[in-house]
């Protein structure tokens, strides 16, 4: 019998934790499998582990895991693998496949459009979106951020940059240094985050302590769990279980 295990980040913030409780209580509802359950990398109970357990308790002898996650780093590829083999030991009988992250995607582009266009401010030639992700060691995380803002540079038509908070370079802190030197007006800053948390609020620190000048520094709403990770999400169980069949 199929199961999905849903594997979310987890968080040390009450509200991160909610938000991704109710964001795959809904995508439960899309997904027509009898067995699903959630778990969390971190600061969250269940852990993986639980989560793997829970499914077989259930009857599951063919897991599909799914990483809520926006990129490919070291969590999809060494924290969730090694859980799975641990898993594999205590239950040998049991099969698993694994889909990707949500990563580079139309769906993530029509995202971080949508939180730019909410802030009601209109964007011209001397504005530039600043698009700020997690960061990583991971060559592939910095590849794919840049790679996202590549296309959403295509879609809005307007110059986007890239950088980091940790782990890769350009670092934010260095970025809003030189954008105050910039000739740019307004500067859109999204976090490329998928929830609230210790690092918004780092970025949302960071903006009072520029330079005081004409510049409009303009923080957007980070991702959060929005109905086309919903669809996403529904399209990658799909994928997957379609290819076990094949």
């Amino acid at each position: 019998m199929h199961a999905i295990l849903y594997i979310c980040h987890g968080s040390r913030v009450a509200k991160a934790r909610e938000e991704a409780a109710l964001f795959i209580e809904r995508c439960k509802q899309k997904i027509a499998c009898p067995i699903q359950e959630v778990c969390f990398i971190e600061h969250a109970e269940p852990n993986i582990e639980t989560g793997i357990d829970r499914c077989v308790q259930k009857g599951a002898t063919s897991i599909v895991v799914v990483p809520v996650l926006l990129l490919a780093a070291g969590h999809t590829k060494q924290d969730i693998p090694a859980a799975i083999e641990q898993a594999k030991q205590r239950h040998p009988h049991l099969t698993f496949s694994m889909c990707d992250p949500f990563g580079v995607h139309d769906k993530m582009i029509e995202i971080i459009t949508e939180r730019i266009l909410e802030q009601a401010i209109p964007i011209n030639a001397r504005s530039v979106v600043l698009l700020v992700g997690r960061g990583s060691s991971d060559p592939e995380t910095k590849r794919d951020i840049e790679a996202i803002a590549e296309k959403l540079q295509q879609k809005i038509k307007t110059v986007v940059d890239s950088c980091f908070l940790a782990a890769a370079q350009p670092l934010l802190a260095d970025t809003l240094q030189q954008l105050t030197r910039s000739s740019y007006e307004t500067i859109f800053i999204v976090p490329y985050l998928l929830f609230t948390g210790v690092l918004m609020k780092k970025i949302e620190a960071m903006i009072p302590m520029l330079p005081q000048t004409s510049k409009r520094w303009v923080v957007c709403r980070y991702l959060g769990y929005h109905p086309l990770l919903e669809e996403l999400v529904k399209e990658k169980v799909a994928h997957q279980l379609s290819l076990e069949k094949s």
